[in-house]
């Protein structure tokens, strides 16, 4: 029996694959998303998370745009998304906007098949497609620091790695990092019983500003709001994701890794005050594991002191580098990387393959930091299934 070809696949059922496959379908794209929606979101994200991001700025893209966070829960101003409440607004959104084209098993493996892509999945299946969407979200470029990488799961840790944090009740844990991932998973670590303290390499930990409703005009005009928050920077990088594609290479890079900043959000700083321990302005040199793990910091005259503690959470960010992507076969991951972790992508976010496309975190070294948050879907979206439109010489539906 002849394997079915389709004309687009999209791996992954996040905010981006979702939010992809919905502009897909409406474009008359024969389209299928595989993937268990919002998983990332549910298991690996902290119980009792709230989400970073406004409710502004956390709605996934339909083309009507009928189908926001807004439609599904409104929030009042400032107050901030629970991540069981978003994970909810993205099966509601699946349910509405995507419907039966999505298929709740994993994709394990992308080749070549002649000029087509072939898709292996764990269900046993085999599917073909035309054209591919890669919407892995973050969990494959999770980082680690080097000097942690030798030590066994059970003393070092990933924030991406947890869900229940109730298990460190009663133990001693150390989070390394100073943005909100790890301002929050300290909260909620110390919330559920355990001694925990933060370290980090800066000497003071920043705190976002609580937003005012109403604001002067003044203010409006020297910090104008946007979907990544206030500041002139944050409404270039939030409305003119593309414009950011045409600088030059070094800029690019400058403004994903400055923009935005490791920060925490101005609800938490009371809850984290007083409950978590900080150590500031101290470079982690070496770990060591036997009975607990022994930590080596040294602070910025050189002098070294030794923490012991008996578990580490890295909550040290994202690297995007097209090599982790592990669904990929060896000549396709070799083709996106010849040019590096981050491939340049076109403008409507094709790779330098033919035909496979890539959004989410792993764009941002082309479209800024947009594309680290959900804020970026309706962009990213709208703008790849054009580009699918014209591969794929479809009309758009009207």
């Amino acid at each position: 029996m002849r394997t079915p070809v389709i004309d687009v696949a999209v791996v992954g059922a996040g905010p981006y694959g979702l939010s992809v496959a919905a502009h897909a379908l409406h474009a008359g794209l024969d389209t299928r998303v595989f993937g268990t929606p919002m998983r990332a979101w549910e298991f690996h994200m902290p119980r009792g998370m709230l989400l970073k991001s406004e409710a502004a700025a956390s709605h996934l893209g339909d083309p009507g745009r009928r189908h926001g966070l807004d439609a599904f829960h409104r929030c009042s101003f400032g107050e901030p998304v629970p991540v069981e409440r978003f994970v909810a607004y993205g099966r509601w959104f699946h349910a509405r906007a995507v419907g039966p084209a999505l298929h709740e098993t994993e994709v394990t493996s992308v080749g070549r098949e002649g000029p087509l892509f072939a898709l292996s999945l764990a269900s046993g299946a085999c599917v073909l497609a035309r054209t591919v969407v890669l919407a892995v979200g973050f969990l494959p470029f999770a980082h680690r620091p080097g000097v942690l990488a030798g030590l066994p799961p059970e003393a070092v840790t990933h924030s991406s790695d947890h869900h229940d944090l109730s298990t460190f009740a009663g133990r001693d844990v150390t989070v390394v990092g100073a943005g909100q991932s790890a301002l929050e998973t300290a909260t909620l670590l110390a919330e559920a019983g355990a001694r925990v303290r933060v370290v980090a390499r800066s000497g003071a930990l920043a705190w976002n500003d609580v937003p005012a409703e109403r604001r002067s005009l003044l203010t409006r005009v020297l910090a104008p709001r946007s979907g990544l928050g206030a500041g002139w920077p944050s409404v270039a990088w939030s409305r003119m994701p593309d414009a950011v594609r045409y600088l030059p290479g070094p800029a690019r890079r400058h403004i994903v890794r400055t923009a935005l900043g490791p920060a925490g959000s101005w609800w938490l700083r009371e809850r984290f005050e007083g409950a978590v321990t900080e150590v500031l302005g101290r470079r982690l040199t070496s770990a060591e594991y036997g009975d607990g793990v022994r930590l080596r910091l040294r602070d910025g005259a050189g002098a070294v002191t030794v923490l012991e503690t008996e578990h580490v959470i890295a909550a040290t960010g994202y690297r995007v580098d097209v090599a982790r992507i592990g669904i990929l076969e060896d000549g396709l991951r070799r083709a996106l990387g010849a040019s590096g972790p981050t491939p340049r992508l076109g403008r409507a976010f094709e790779t330098p393959v033919a035909g496979l496309y890539l959004v989410g975190l792993a764009a941002a070294a082309t479209f800024g930091p947009a594309m680290r948050f959900v804020y970026g879907c309706g962009f990213a979206a709208r703008r790849l299934t054009g580009g699918l439109v014209s591969r794929l010489h479809r009309p758009r539906r009207s």
